[in-house]
């Protein structure tokens, strides 16, 4: 049986790290050109060569994004960039534009492609004719439901694989073709670069009363009436897997590596839980409970069962963040576990461990060590060394967190 691909975004090495360490199949990232997210760093020619060397160490493939709508005068630098992918041994280009299209296949024939979701496929003839164009991958618009999807599946060539997002930000414009940010504030969506004015209260102006303001009621909860939840469909990997989808993709190249982290072992572990039972999946709850851990606004499940209902939030455009990183293990020695600070935290405190594909483990450090093995009450410096007591061993990389109060 082909096990369904767990894809992980990473918008730096950080993110990358987080992303193959923690579970996932396949990693996609960007460059400094031509990629939807010009906020993270992302990655240049060396950064981009050293992280495929270990991607494919771990038996892990590296996608890379060139899914803006380049202009005229940014044509003649793609082929240089798809010649540096070809180089950096990358498993596949990801591009919304015909012409790249046409592109990769005349510099890099024996590239493979996938078709990003700003192409906005939503029928299987375009994904017949993408294919036969030499798409190996589509990756289809987020506005499709699992019954179209199972449809498109059945009427394209078995080989063409499908990807669809199934975790992270959603936007209120089709398959993210926006105009609002480059209107409003010169920011072009479709290059990378969104404000994200979806986010942002509105009211309405009078034009005889300009100072006036008033309030534009969706209903009685408030203004923000652009704001869409957050996607998660990590309960229904069995529906996914049936309506013939083959990637699972997580949004979230502008998140933080503690995001990547929990949301990539998540979705590792609810895949893992599916192939143990494909007939009876039941998402165990410790594993749904991880996705809520990270900072996030509410979940839908998009467009997958029809037309979303409760899909927006209106009272406000903020996140809910209930989990710090406090720390992140170095190593384990001896009965004691080496640490570095991210957040301050007392001795005392209640904490949670996460290490790869294992449920959480919940410790109370009673006793902390500067790294001088002096005791403390508080890990209180940035990146600072310590270490606490445990018979229990964690591997490098491990998450240490606290719930917020």
């Amino acid at each position: 049986m082909k096990m369904v691909e767990v894809l992980a975004p990473a918008g730096d090495e950080e993110r990358f790290n987080a992303a193959v360490n923690y579970g996932a199949d396949a990693v996609y990232l960007g460059r400094k050109q031509f990629g939807m997210r010009s906020s993270p760093l992302n990655f240049d020619f060396e950064q981009l060569v050293n992280a495929v060397k270990s991607a494919h160490g771990k038996g892990i493939k590296v996608y890379l994004t060139c899914n803006t709508l380049p202009r005229n005068s940014e044509i003649p630098q793609f082929e240089q960039f798809v010649r540096e992918a070809v180089e950096a041994e990358v498993d596949a280009l990801i591009v919304a534009d015909i012409g790249l299209l046409a592109l990769v296949k005349k510099y890099a024939p024996d590239m493979e492609i996938h078709i990003s979701t700003q192409t906005g496929i939503v029928n299987y003839v375009t994904a017949r004719e993408l294919y036969d164009m030499g798409a190996k991958r589509i990756v289809l618009a987020r506005e499709l439901s699992l019954d179209e999807i199972a449809e498109i599946r059945a009427k394209t060539n078995p080989h063409m694989e499908i990807e669809t997002f199934v975790h992270g930000a959603m936007c209120v414009s089709f398959s993210g073709r926006c105009l609002l940010s480059q209107y409003l504030v010169n920011r072009d969506a479709n290059r990378g670069e969104c404000a994200q004015p979806c986010r942002w209260g509105y009211h309405l102006v009078e034009e005889k009363r300009p100072n006036e303001f008033y309030p534009i009621f969706e209903d009685e909860k408030g203004t923000y009436i652009l704001n869409a939840k957050d996607m998660c469909m990590i309960e229904h990997i069995d529906k996914l897997v049936s309506a013939g989808v083959d990637s699972l993709k997580i949004e979230g190249r502008a998140k933080s590596a503690y995001y990547v982290t929990v949301v990539t072992n998540a979705y590792r572990m609810a895949v893992d839980e599916y192939y143990k039972n494909p007939d009876n999946f039941v998402l165990p709850d410790w594993i749904r409970e991880e996705v809520y851990k990270v900072s996030h606004r509410q979940y839908c499940t998009g467009f997958f069962f029809g037309t979303p209902e409760n899909s927006q939030y209106y009272e406000n455009s903020g996140y809910i963040r209930n989990y710090d990183v406090v720390a992140v293990v170095e190593k384990c020695e001896n009965g004691t576990v080496y640490c570095t600070q991210r957040n301050r935290f007392f001795a005392g405190d209640t904490v949670e461990l996460l290490a790869p594909s294992q449920k959480p483990v919940t410790l109370i450090l009673d006793t902390l060590y500067d790294e001088n093995g002096e005791q403390i009450q508080t890990a209180n410096h940035a990146m600072m060394k310590f270490s606490f007591k445990s018979d229990l061993t964690f591997p490098t990389g491990a998450v240490i967190r606290k719930e917020t109060t």
